[in-house]
């Protein structure tokens, strides 16, 4: 697996990180032991680069992982996320004590006394910036966090975040289906030298070797994309990439996360499973050569803003920064 630097002064860090979201059962039951195999999967594959956050599986999540990293001892890098406070309704809460008590939260389940990343799940917009770039800087200056993050923001934050403390790295939803952060967001972050770490990199499960059965709970399936009649049309559409992706001797997962690491060397796409088989299915992405003619066949079957429906409901859309 090939690396790449996390932010100007952040740790080198596999090009490929894993998303460990699923580790939280948010797409399904799972079990510690299926998580742990993953995790020594992932460890096995070169993969050295983690995301967590506290909500997912309300401490599940870091809950496995700290036994892993207790147990294995492994040297990887951990970002981990704070800011959402569960419902009803569900709020978004910046303030330092309570990023601190979550951070604290987070440290203890995962066993360690700091993580290299911390981000801000989402930004509280009622909340002075300065204030909120203030407390993530006093807690690198403790550290306890090694950078701070930001998740689904505009460029005009990240600008405003980068000139009160350098920012290590931004976290949006970026792939072929999703391609909002081309319009600005990913050319900040490099002119700034701030990684941009793009999440659902494989469009929530769509872009597999297999066409995904239309999900009947959870998150997607109350996400426009895989309600009808989008999500039909979405497998229709992504099953021409799959072939395309087979005549070249690729898999559609390698082929869909080669695609983001073209897009600029600060970029680091977290897929996230809790299966150790689908790992395998990524490892040829950063050893996967797209030429130019590639890019335009990929362009031809998967247009910009090819997909049926918002990749987010009106309900799903909480402190999100929508810029254009």
């Amino acid at each position: 697996m090939k690396t790449r630097k996390l932010g100007q002064n952040g740790p080198q860090v596999s090009a490929i990180g894993l998303g460990a979201m699923s580790f939280g059962g948010i797409f399904g039951d799972t079990t510690e032991a299926e998580s742990l195999r993953c995790l020594d999967a992932m460890l096995d594959c070169g993969i050295s680069f983690i995301d967590t956050a506290n909500i997912y599986g309300m401490g599940l999540s870091e809950t496995v992982l700290g036994t892993w990293l207790k147990t294995r001892r492994p040297q990887v890098t951990i970002a981990t996320k704070a800011s959402f406070v569960p419902g009803p309704p569900r709020r978004i809460d910046n303030s330092e004590s309570h990023l601190r008590a979550e951070l604290d939260a987070s440290l203890q389940r995962l066993g360690r006394d700091h993580v290299e990343l911390f981000y801000v799940h989402r930004r509280e917009h009622t909340r002075p910036l300065p204030e909120v770039i203030g407390t993530l800087s006093r807690l690198i200056a403790e550290g306890k966090i090694g950078g701070y993050g930001l998740s689904e923001i505009a460029p005009d934050t990240l600008r405003a975040a980068h000139a009160i403390h350098p920012c290590t790295a931004v976290q949006n939803e970026y792939s072929l289906w999703s391609r909002q952060p081309e319009l600005g967001l990913i050319q900040a972050c490099k002119t700034l030298g701030v990684a941009f770490v793009p999440f659902s990199p494989l469009a929530r499960g769509m872009l597999g070797d297999t066409p995904l059965a239309q999900p009947t709970d959870g998150f997607r399936a109350q996400n426009p994309r895989f309600t009808e009649p989008n999500f039909s049309a979405n497998t229709k559409t992504i099953n021409a990439f799959r072939t395309f992706c087979a005549s070249r001797g690729w898999s559609t997962p390698a082929t869909a996360l080669a695609w983001i690491l073209a897009k600029g060397d600060h970029l680091i796409p977290i897929p996230g499973t809790r299966h150790a088989a689908h790992l395998a299915q990524w490892m040829q992405a950063s050893n996967i050569t797209l030429t130019p003619q590639d890019q335009t066949e990929i362009d031809r079957i998967l247009p910009p803003g090819f997909a049926a429906g918002d990749r987010y409901g009106d309900h799903q859309l909480l402190a999100i920064e929508r810029y254009c």
